[in-house]
């Protein structure tokens, strides 16, 4: 329950980075769809990997930014968190699955106020999506909104391996 109790204080930092200058993340480097970071937090340094979806449906519906993230939180001892933002509250007791191939492994939600959020349902399954991550070409995520709108949004994951690489120096240091 630790690795996913700080979503809040990760969606500040990316939503409002541009507000807080001295305590925005540090882009450390980009590669294809990727984007790196570095960051301080109440509860230390956070190193995370994030893309935007290449294709979302339904096209049309309204939803806030949205993104997947590989975190890294050294002082929690947590590395390769996954963790999807989808721009929308989570209907209640519906799963989310991300798929990579033939590789899919379901995520749990929890909603903040107007936010929702998905992190690995069983973390020994995150190793293996991370794996078909660095393998793949895409991974597709599925859910469904409070609203009742099954969305489905696939992110490339060309630049996975650069960005998580990136991360894992800086958090190393």
């Amino acid at each position: 329950m630790l690795r996913f109790a700080s979503v809040a204080p990760l969606v500040a930092l990316i939503a409002f980075a541009a507000a807080a200058a001295a305590d925005a993340p540090q882009l450390i480097g980009s590669s294809k769809s990727w984007s790196a970071f570095q960051a301080s937090t109440g509860s230390g340094k956070v190193c995370y990997a994030l893309a935007r979806p290449k294709t979302v449906e339904p096209r049309k519906a309204a939803r806030d930014p949205i993104f997947f993230l590989v975190s890294d939180w050294p002082g929690r001892k947590v590395q390769g968190e996954l963790q999807v933002v989808p721009g929308y509250p989570y209907k209640d007791g519906e799963p989310v699955v991300a798929q990579v191939g033939s590789t899919k492994v379901e995520f749990f939600t929890r909603n903040s106020g107007s936010s929702g959020a998905a992190w690995v349902k069983d973390p020994d399954q995150e190793s293996s999506l991370l794996s078909a991550m660095r393998r793949g070409n895409t991974i597709t995520v599925s859910g469904v909104s409070e609203r009742g709108t099954r969305t489905r949004d696939t992110y490339s994951l060309a630049g996975i391996t650069k960005a998580l690489d990136l991360i894992r120096d800086a958090c190393a240091k």
